[in-house]
């Protein structure tokens, strides 16, 4: 029997999607010449053009996924920016002629829990207080309901803070299975349970509803409006109104359900559960990190984050696991096994699905698409969007909300279509790969890592070098701290005089010519705009700094306890070290992560000011603390303070951390970038300066749309991306007996391809297979060995078939390839079977 399933059924059904985002015609630049919009613009060969390859973007906003499909075929439409869950949209994307469709599979949904009280500001009990009650509604939602029903098939079951398509979920399969069938869909148990946890609260059921001090228990379900979390929302909410519970359900869109959940205070009792959803932007080879930023304060600064009191044990894992600290490999999966056990136990977030997001855009499109966020998660976007037939010309992209959250380079919008378009407007040091996740260098030229040996580190590019070394000793003048009151850097000779050491180090020579660069403003780039927003780093940390953020103490926190200094080696190339604590298993990633990247320095300067003297604050949190406005450099009231504090510090020659600043800034720097800054605000209307392939020509607040246009300046050639084009996903079959009988072996042959192809065998990192029996436990683990030509065998003992006992088994295999980084599985049922008695000898009587 053979079976045919690459990264699952329902993705292999939609293999072969393209990602891409819609546009309306209607809503144009009042500034741009009458004709400019829908421009077509010419033939030509991308290599002779710097740049982005299109002239404009304009972003509207467009909620309605019905109209996906029609406003494409229309032409009046490219692209959109979110990920569709919807059959009927998905359906008629595939039998369109004039749209097509990509696949991302890094979009995922869930319940968060709000876990404050147990008694919430108005005075109501709030059950989800009591972490039994939360692990409770994991039995309580039936997750393949949810993936088959609501989601149509666009989606799969997922329990764990894991992705179920990215490396760590495939290298803790055995685990992760386990974890599964324990929390498997048991609404009777569901039940039991919260009806045990009411009681010792205090609540009695009566009538079949729960009440405490005399009134029913409500349960608030805040419920997002666009898409398939609406369905599920719904269907929660009858799930916990069946339980005896008085349910509200608020129906909000993004930017409404922000304000409650996001920027509000979870004491106040404006909600209970919230339809969730998250992004995984870039394919995340290690999730280590998941853990503290998903169950534990250091996770973010909003309100939210701050109440989440994980248990110790826990916290102290995934403390160890955001800081990497662990001697092998051995122990990190050991670590990570331990979390996941925890993390189901603490439950502050119930995981329901992982989705198959379908992201429309026009066959006039193309653009590279990643294989985790899609479109509005692609770092590459921006540099590959294009006409197929022609160079230049504007381009519609739809998103569903814009301007959800204010912009500020430092606290600001993390919402996803906020983010995909900032990342248009800011050049990166290094770009992730769309399809496996490992970093390649944008602008550096070289790095070279060097860890303790023994750390579990590799190394996939050739761009970089790893080495190892008994002792990684921190050179004495690395800056290692920061003193505020002094406005300087603390050496580690100063703070460690006898001496300290680090994991590792990254040295990293940026590009020729990398600070020769402008920003969008016209402003050279300077080392300042290196150095300044390592300095905010420790003054939002520092208590006595009036930059001073309670919501930025955690992770400020987490950093220092890994942080070993850095320092600037060359000045001309720009080379720089980066000494750590912190590892991450691939070399790439610990560049990545090391980095420094710059900010334009003249821009933060006016939110320094603005935020010092309290009349704004970057962050949210803060803002809330101080009663004042959350920090926009593109809209809303902080327009008019951030021109005041312009002024004034045109004024008065102002350089923030003049002690050591000063040191990094040409003569008559600052009077000429607070002019160019000036001219921009009034060209542009805001003060987003960048320097990436887009810049921000206008934003229209009222009018919901956003225009960005190619910056004429940007130095590499417009096709230096585009040799991202289709991932080659295997696909996988899988062919063995369907009935076994005692006594005999078994044998299960797997073929890999690529599009009717062979896939190369030296392509292929692990074959790895688990053996269930037909209770559900894992009889047997282990890894596949190549025969050649694309195929893996595994046979089966008649001793490994008789621990099974008789019944049904499975068979699950994952494959987990080089050139893109989604496991591909297979699976296959098959029934083991006594030996029936011999029968006796036949023939005719005498």
């Amino acid at each position: 029997m053979m079976s045919k399933i690459g990264l699952g059924a329902t993705a292999l059904l939609l293999a072969g999607i393209v990602a891409v985002l819609f546009l309306r015609p209607e809503v144009t630049d009042p500034d741009q010449p009458a004709g400019r919009v829908g421009d077509r613009g010419t033939t030509g060969d991308p290599a002779e053009r710097t740049g982005a390859l299109v002239d404009q973007i304009v972003f509207t906003q467009e909620s309605d996924v019905g109209k996906v499909t029609g406003l494409i075929e229309s032409g009046t439409h490219h692209l959109f920016g979110q990920g569709v869950s919807n059959t009927t949209v998905f359906q008629r994307l595939r039998d369109s002629e004039r749209a097509t469709y990509a696949l991302a599979y890094g979009s995922s949904m869930e319940l968060t829990v709000n876990p404050a009280g147990p008694h919430l500001a108005t005075g109501e009990l709030n059950p989800f207080h009591v972490r039994e009650i939360r692990e409770a509604l994991n039995w309580l939602i039936n997750r393949r309901y949810v993936a088959e029903e609501l989601y149509g098939g666009l989606a799969v079951p997922r329990y764990l803070p894991l992705n179920t398509v990215f490396p760590d979920y495939a290298r803790l399969a055995d685990v992760a299975r386990a974890l599964e069938l324990r929390y498997q869909h048991d609404p009777e148990r569901a039940a039991r349970v919260i009806g045990r946890e009411m009681e010792r609260l205090g609540a009695s059921r009566e009538d079949g509803e729960w009440h405490y001090q005399g009134e029913p228990v409500r349960v608030s379900v805040l419920i997002r409006t666009e898409d398939a979390r609406k369905r599920v929302g719904d269907y929660v909410a009858n799930l916990v109104e069946d339980l005896g519970f008085e349910v509200e359900r608020l129906y909000r869109t993004a930017e409404e359900a922000s304000r409650i959940w996001i920027a509000g205070d979870p004491h106040a009792g404006q909600w209970h559960l919230y339809t969730g959803g998250w992004v995984s932007t870039v394919i995340n080879r290690d999730l280590a990190e998941n853990f503290s930023y998903y169950y534990t304060p250091r996770g973010r600064p909003e309100p939210l984050w701050q109440i989440y009191t994980p248990d110790p044990e826990f916290d102290d894992i995934a403390d160890r696991l955001q800081r990497r600290d662990y001697e092998d490999w051995e122990e990190r999966q050991s670590l990570m096994t331990r979390a996941l056990e925890l993390a189901m136990a603490d439950s502050v977030r119930v995981w329901v699905v992982d989705q198959l997001n379908v992201f429309p855009h026009s066959r006039e499109i193309e653009l590279a698409a990643d294989l985790a966020g899609g479109i509005s998660g692609s770092r590459l976007w921006p540099y590959t969007i294009r006409f197929r037939d022609r160079i230049g010309g504007s381009v519609v992209f739809a998103v569903p909300s814009l301007l959800t959250e204010p912009w500020n380079p430092v606290a600001g919008s993390n919402w996803i279509f906020d983010t995909m378009m900032i990342r248009a407007l800011a050049d990166i040091e290094l770009v992730p790969d769309p399809f496996t996740g490992l970093y390649w260098p944008q602008r550096i030229e070289h790095a070279e890592v060097t860890v303790q040996e023994g750390a579990p580190v590799i190394r996939s590019h050739d761009w970089l070098t790893l080495e190892t070394t008994p002792e990684l000793e921190v050179p004495p003048d690395t800056w290692i701290d920061w003193d505020a009151g002094a406005a300087r850097f603390i050496t580690v000779g100063e703070r460690h005089p006898e001496g300290i050491t680090a994991r590792t180090r990254t040295r990293v020579q940026y590009e020729a010519g990398y600070l020769d660069r402008h920003w969008h403003d016209g402003s050279p780039l300077s080392l300042a705009d290196l150095v300044l927003p390592w300095i905010l780093t420790f003054e939002r940390g520092d208590e006595d700094s009036p930059l001073f953020d309670a919501s930025h103490a955690p992770t400020f926190e987490i950093f220092q306890r890994h942080f070993r200094g850095w320092r600037i080696v060359s000045r001309d190339p720009l080379v720089i070290e980066i000494y750590s604590d912190q590892i991450y298993p691939d070399a790439e990633t610990i560049v990545a992560a090391r980095t420094p990247s710059v900010s334009p320095w003249h821009a933060l300067a006016l939110g320094i000011r603005a935020e010092a003297t309290g009349d704004l604050a970057f962050s949210s949190n803060k803002a809330d603390r101080m009663g004042v406005s959350w920090m926009s450099l593109v809209a809303g009231p902080s327009l008019a303070i951030l021109d005041r504090h312009r002024d004034a510090a045109l004024a008065d020659d102002f350089l923030p951390f003049q002690e050591t600043l000063g040191e990094f800034v040409e003569p008559g720097e600052v009077t000429r970038r607070f002019r160019a800054l000036a001219e921009w605000r009034g060209q542009r209307g805001h003060y987003w300066v960048g320097d990436g392939p887009f810049y921000l020509h206008s934003v229209h607040p009222l009018e919901r749309a956003i225009v960005l246009r190619r910056f004429e300046d940007f130095p590499d050639p417009a096709d230096k991306w585009l040799r991202f084009t289709e991932p080659a996903i295997p696909e996988v079959e899988l062919d063995g007996p369907m009935v076994v009988t005692s006594g005999e072996s078994a044998a299960f042959t797997l073929r890999v391809t690529f599009q009717g192809e062979p896939y190369p065998d030296d392509a292929i990192e692990s074959v790895q297979y688990l053996l269930f029996d037909g209770s559900g436990g894992l009889a047997r683990k282990g890894t596949l060995a190549a025969a050649g030509d694309a195929t893996w065998r595994l046979r089966l003992d008649p001793e490994d078939l008789a621990a099974l006992g008789s019944g049904a088994n499975s068979l699950e295999i994952a494959v987990i390839s080089n050139l893109v980084a989604l496991p591909s599985f297979a699976s296959q049922v098959f029934a083991t079977v006594p030996a029936a008695e011999s029968p006796g000898p036949s023939g005719d009587g005498a």
